[in-house]
């Protein structure tokens, strides 16, 4: 309801008394507009401006009030707007039904005078200013709280990052935007898409249970060592626990199947083909992707189309084939979200998530080449 103009009341009745009474009880505090059948009535329910409140009648010839009611109820537009009946039954069933078709109220006409219309019209203006007040509050509230947990969530992922590698780059503002695109060119839902955008950068949070000496070690991993890598999986699932909260719930899914592969020869699980949940098989392709294009102090950034080729030839072992045409179709755009958000190496305090603006990776001045496996 706009605070700057009075509230607009739509006084329905096939009585003229009626509507004149009603007009000269409230035109001093509201604007009032009248309607005397009911197709009036849902016409100028459902027009601009939209009423505040609505007073209508229960008896009226060929349609009542109640198939009114109804008809407003059922539309998304008018849905919300508070009805009260006006009516000369005082049974308690007539009551009751006007309550159980969503009235706000109901006044009997053998006791409506100006003084009843005028307290009970300001109530329920008062409640429904109160509820749209609340309403507001709580979707504020919400968004602050989505934006702080994804906040924690980037945070988390930079601890990782200092973990593995004592760099600091835009490996979670990638991660995110992958995920969003692929699963985007997949054809998910657009919450889905915006799921997987938050919680994608929390896959690989298991590592924080890997010794940092293993994740950094530039030669190929012993069988001990590697071991101790495939439990990263699980632990990302422990560590982010069993909610009921579903962006948890996916970042536990992303956390534990992402190194599954579809014909069944990964890890933990070896989990094969759609036994692999949808979003793991997504971030497969997404960590897959970021580990062979992204430049690190143990090894050089692939060139984008050998990442691509290496996908391609994995699309039916590694990776879900029609998944894998989803990022075929995706690419274009993650190509620009790397080039948006593309490292400087040594680049140790961003903790910001902003673009730096750089056009390619920067390839460090000594790196050996790639010996260790992506894990």
């Amino acid at each position: 309801m706009s605070t700057d103009k009075r509230p607009l009341v739509l006084v329905v009745d096939d009585s003229e008394d009626m509507l004149a009474l009603a007009q000269k009880a409230l035109a001093s505090d509201y604007e009032v507009i009248t309607a005397a059948d009911p197709g009036t009535a849902i016409e100028k329910a459902s027009g601009q401006p939209r009423p505040d409140l609505i007073l209508l009648d229960v008896e009226m010839p060929e349609i009542d009030g109640f198939e009114v009611c109804r008809a407003l109820k059922g539309e998304a537009a008018t849905s919300g707007i508070p009805i009260i009946f006006l009516t000369g039954k005082t049974e308690a069933q007539a009551q009751v039904e006007a309550l159980e078709l969503g009235a706000a109220d109901f006044i009997t006409k053998s006791s409506s005078n100006a003084a009843v219309l005028r307290a009970r019209v300001r109530m329920h203006l008062a409640l429904t200013n109160r509820q749209a007040e609340l309403e507001r509050l709580v979707k504020q509230r919400t968004e602050q709280l989505e934006s702080s947990r994804s906040e924690l969530i980037r945070r988390l992922a930079r601890v990782l990052e200092f973990h593995e590698s004592q760099a600091v780059g835009n490996r979670v503002m990638r991660l995110g935007h992958y995920a969003k695109l692929i699963a985007q060119a997949a054809g998910a839902k657009p919450e889905v898409v915006d799921m997987m955008h938050k919680a994608a950068p929390l896959h690989d949070i298991g590592k924080l249970g890997v010794p940092a000496e293993i994740l950094r070690k530039r030669d190929k991993l012993s069988v001990p060592d590697w071991e101790r890598v495939k439990r990263h999986p699980q632990l990302g699932a422990d560590i982010i626990g069993e909610h009921d909260d579903p962006l948890l719930k996916l970042a536990r899914q992303l956390a534990l199947t992402h190194h599954e592969h579809w014909d069944g020869t990964g890890y933990p699980e070896g989990l094969k083909g759609e036994a692999i949940p949808w979003p793991g098989r997504v971030m497969a392709i997404v960590d897959a992707f970021e580990a062979m294009t992204s430049t690190q102090f143990h090894r050089d950034a692939m060139p984008i189309e050998r990442a691509v080729g290496e996908i391609e030839r994995g699309a039916g072992t590694k990776y879900d084939p029609k998944l894998v045409e989803a990022f075929k179709k995706a690419l274009p755009v993650m190509q620009r979200v790397r080039d948006t958000y593309a490292d400087k190496l040594g680049d140790l305090i961003n903790l910001d998530f902003a673009p730096k603006g750089v056009t390619a990776a920067v390839k460090p001045a000594s790196a050996p080449a790639a010996s260790k496996k992506h894990i």
